[in-house]
Formats: structure tokens, C-alpha cells, sequence
């Protein structure tokens, strides 16, 4: 991805910062929804682009120690889906469940930080 000012990630926060201090307060109803659904969409993609390849790359290495196999990250969760399904892992169960819950703590982060942050 080329280095040159602007940035995706900055293109992104312009047109975010844009449609929730310009757009936003000049609309209502059905189209002050969308705007709001357009700001959340831009959000995660700027979250993707800043963390989404760390946490990728952090999750393969886990489904690799875990299952003890090569292959994609698609791949190897069907894999653990599968093993899981089968009983396979049931000698594993904690390390199931510390990869488990890092993988869905790193999914809830792109999408909705504010998640993380709620108590129960």
C-alpha cells in the first residue's frame, strides 16, 4: 500500500469526521440513521486497516500451535470447528478457550470497541 499523505486510514477519519460533525446534525429520520450506519462502517474499517492484519497474523500462529497443522487462517478455523465438534480438543479445553476468547475480544475491538468496556 503506497505511504503518501493522505493515508487510507486518514481518507477515512476525514469522510467519518465529515459525515458525523457536518451531515449528521443537519438530518433526521431515515437518513440521519444511515448517516450514523455509514460513520459505524467507517469506524471498522479504519480499525481493520490499523490492527486487522496484527490480529490475523496473531490468530493463525494460535491455530497453528493449537491444532499443530499449516494452512490458512480460513482453513484451520474450520479445522478447530471441526475438532471442536469431534471431541478432539476436549484434552485442550483451556487453550481452546484462551484462543476463543482472544479471537472474539479482537473481533468485538474492530467492530465496536465500546463493547469491551460494557459491564455485565
Amino acid at each position: 500500500m503506497p505511504t503518501d499523505r493522505p493515508t487510507a486510514s486518514e481518507l477515512l477519519e476525514a469522510i467519518r469526521e465529515f459525515l458525523s460533525e457536518k451531515v449528521a446534525p443537519n438530518v433526521e429520520g431515515q437518513l440521519a440513521f444511515h448517516v450514523q450506519v455509514a460513520g459505524n462502517v467507517l469506524a471498522i474499517v479504519e480499525r481493520t486497516l490499523q490492527h486487522g492484519s496484527t490480529m490475523d497474523a496473531e490468530e493463525l500462529q494460535r491455530l497453528q500451535e493449537l491444532l499443530t497443522s499449516d494452512g490458512n487462517l480460513m482453513d484451520l478455523n474450520h479445522e478447530l470447528a471441526e475438532k471442536i465438534r469431534n471431541g478432539d480438543l476436549d484434552e485442550q479445553r483451556e487453550q481452546v478457550f484462551e484462543h476463543l476468547l482472544k479471537t472474539v475480544k479482537d473481533k468485538l475491538h474492530l467492530a465496536n470497541p465500546r463493547y469491551l468496556n460494557k459491564k455485565a
